[in-house]
């Protein structure tokens, strides 16, 4: 029979009916304290929980801008159409999540939960990636903050039209004050820290060394802006940003994580110098059609695995 509870000796328990309301909790002078303690922990873990779910999306699509990147196969002042409208659409996105947690993160809090918000320094390679394929050049902390913050500001002020909408659904009669939109200065933005900047820096070695890699395998010569000889080309770029980290003093707050990005760095900035020093020095072995982009000619019959 259902709902009886039994011993460890299958004999069913003796039922005493219903159990008496618990007693009153006692309060005194200092529940008022431990209740207002819970409540802050309740609130830090729901906005470490949002700011997790927001820093993988953004991570997610920044490595999406990184991919549609890599397609380029020049150093120049426009990327191709298509690519550009992927990254724009990838941005707009970006802009909407920033701007979601914005709010969540200002004063204080940008730092508490910094661990939070590893997206950004995902954010900082795809940014800086994107101005040196442009540009080749780096850009510098503060204009990228720069950039961030608007990406922000650009984001709320696109919900903003939604919110005012949703205002106007509940009531009917909004003061004017409730729908008044805000200045872009007044809007709560995301800055980017010492540590995004130079973290995603770090990374930004790896998507160059991939890079590097592919134009040359495709054009037969180490991408330069330009095109042309005499310009500087990725090597040299590779050389004095390994340089300029190798200047830089030890963090103190994660030595690991800096050593590890350090070392993996320096491989990139070697793989690089070996590319190049192979195109100068074996470059007269490419075939003629190397300069056009050389494939193997699989039109025969004779190539290994084709049917006889």
């Amino acid at each position: 029979m259902s709902g009886f509870k039994r011993d460890r000796n299958g004999n069913a328990k003796k039922n005493d009916g219903p159990k008496a309301p618990s007693k009153n909790i006692v309060r005194n002078a200092y529940t008022p304290l431990f209740e207002g303690l819970r409540d802050e922990l309740e609130a830090h873990h729901d906005r470490r929980d949002r700011l997790g779910k927001a820093s993988r999306d953004i991570t997610a699509l920044s490595k999406k801008i990184i991919f549609s990147l890599q397609r380029v196969r020049k150093i120049d002042n426009d990327l191709p159409q298509d690519i550009q409208k992927e990254i724009n659409t990838r941005l707009a996105e970006i802009a909407k999540l920033l701007a979601a947690i914005a709010p969540e993160v200002q004063g204080i809090n940008r730092y508490r939960y910094s661990r939070s918000l590893v997206c950004l320094e995902e954010l900082v390679e795809a940014l800086t990636f994107a101005h040196y394929l442009k540009t080749q050049t780096l850009i510098g902390d503060d204009e990228l903050s720069a950039v961030v913050e608007d990406l922000a500001r650009q984001g709320a002020a696109a919900a903003a039209p939604e919110d005012e909408v949703m205002a106007d659904a509940g009531t009917d009669a909004t003061p004017a004050a409730a729908t008044a939109k805000p200045a872009a200065a007044e809007l709560p933005t995301v800055s980017l820290t010492d540590d995004d900047y130079v973290y995603g820096l770090f990374d930004l070695t790896g998507e160059m060394m991939r890079f590097a890699t592919t134009t040359s395998a495709l054009t037969g010569k180490m991408a330069s802006g330009g095109g042309a000889a005499d310009q500087r080309t990725i090597v040299e770029d590779m050389h004095d940003l390994g340089s300029f980290f190798e200047m830089l003093p030890l963090r103190a707050g994660n030595k690991i994580q800096w050593e590890k990005k350090l070392e993996v760095m320096r491989q990139s900035v070697q793989k690089v110098e070996k590319l190049g020093y192979d195109r100068m020095i074996r470059g007269s072995e490419r075939p003629d059609g190397w300069v056009d982009g050389w494939v193997p000619d699989l039109s025969s019959n004779d190539q290994p695995g084709s049917p006889e």
